[in-house]
């Protein structure tokens, strides 16, 4: 079953650290196990580790993972930040909470998407109320379910996607792609047509663990849009919340805000037109918290070139042999893509998770 599947990193070894660091630390373990298994059939579920007082009224959340192949970033900072902590004591009041992989099958089969192809960044939504309706992703559509990887009809989506670009632009082309659809369950962002195993799964985690907090700061941890080796601090929300001020005074200017919707535009790489973000979700769903929703987005490569990755590997999952040869290259360059081998990048976006959340936690403990 496995032959040709990439191994060098898997969600199996990456659980196994981060429950080895919490154990090390002392931290509370809880477990929220998948339906599905990896490609190794290895069991899968998102772990949450709690150090300090489960009842602190002061909270730091940190949430790997939302996009599968992006949480190796995620994990590898969330157990190095448990090494440091693991001599040190937390007051009374205050509590760090580490949510890991919430997107566990994602990541075991290096896929940005879950496994019913829902990008989780455009799944947090109200299903009661009738989803966005982004009819421009009509027109492109066809480019996305390409039934061949190389050929003439890779071709001729090439030239469409190309046409569109030369005409409008990237960045506007990419408004539409990346704004979220619902209609095409075989497109590109997704976003589902009810909520997902991880939708539900994390507001279960935060119903158990967070929702008796007076004040919370979370952090959702990704990669892919930016400069590269840069980590950049964001909070994404659809309106300004409660304490927006106060955590624009907590990070001054190395904080970037963003207000998202249908007539939003932002230079960061990150799609300001999409919905059902994790940020707003959070936000939502504790009401009587008050919350400061992060972000910390590692930029990689250019999204062009992520954007191509992306695509063979959607056709990878719809048309090939996901334990071939070319599987194998395709898993390859997207893991490079969202988490690149070179160990300068992995230093540099640790040591500013690092500082970035040592100096939330420090505004907790005064």
């Amino acid at each position: 079953m496995t032959t040709g599947f990439p191994s060098h990193r898997s969600f199996a070894s990456q659980r196994e650290q981060f429950l080895a660091a919490a154990n090390e630390a002392g931290a509370q373990l809880y477990e929220y196990p998948h339906p599905l298994r990896g490609p190794f059939g290895e069991a899968l579920s998102t772990d949450v580790a709690l150090l300090g007082n489960p009842q602190a009224k002061h909270l730091l959340v940190a949430l790997s993972g939302t996009h599968g192949v992006e949480g190796f970033y995620g994990s590898d900072s969330q157990r190095q930040w448990l090494h440091t902590l693991r001599e040190r004591s937390l007051p009374d009041d205050v509590a760090v909470l580490l949510i890991h992989l919430i997107n566990p099958w994602g990541t075991a089969w290096m896929r940005r998407v879950n496994e019913d192809n829902i990008d989780l960044n455009r799944n947090y939504l109200d299903f009661n109320q009738p989803p966005p309706d982004n009819q421009a992703y009509e027109a492109l559509h066809g480019i996305y379910a390409c039934d061949q990887l190389r050929g003439p009809q890779r071709e001729q989506a090439d030239a469409l996607l190309n046409e569109r670009v030369q005409r409008e632009g990237w960045s506007a082309v990419m408004s539409i792609v990346e704004g979220g659809q619902y209609r095409h369950p075989d497109g590109l962002f997704y976003g589902g047509d009810g909520a997902s195993w991880s939708n539900r799964t994390l507001h279960r985690i935060l119903q158990e663990h967070v929702a008796h907090a007076s004040s919370v700061m979370c952090f959702d941890l990704h990669t892919g849009a930016g400069d590269y080796g840069h980590p950049m601090l964001m909070t994404i929300a659809q309106a300004p919340y409660p304490a927006l001020e106060d955590a624009q005074r907590l990070f001054g200017p190395w904080l970037f805000t963003l207000m998202t919707g249908a007539g939003s535009h932002s230079d960061t790489g990150v799609a300001a037109t999409a919905t059902g973000y994790t940020s707003q979700a959070i936000i939502n769903a504790l009401p009587g918290v008050r919350l400061m929703p992060f972000v910390i987005e590692c930029g990689t490569y250019p999204g062009e070139q992520i954007h191509t990755v992306l695509r063979d590997d959607q056709w990878l999952h719809l048309h090939g042999d996901l334990f071939s040869p070319q599987a194998r290259q395709i898993k390859l360059k997207l893991l490079e893509q969202f988490f690149p081998a070179d160990p300068d990048w992995q230093e540099l976006v640790w040591v500013r998770t690092r500082q970035i959340w040592e100096r939330a936690l420090a505004s907790l403990t005064q």
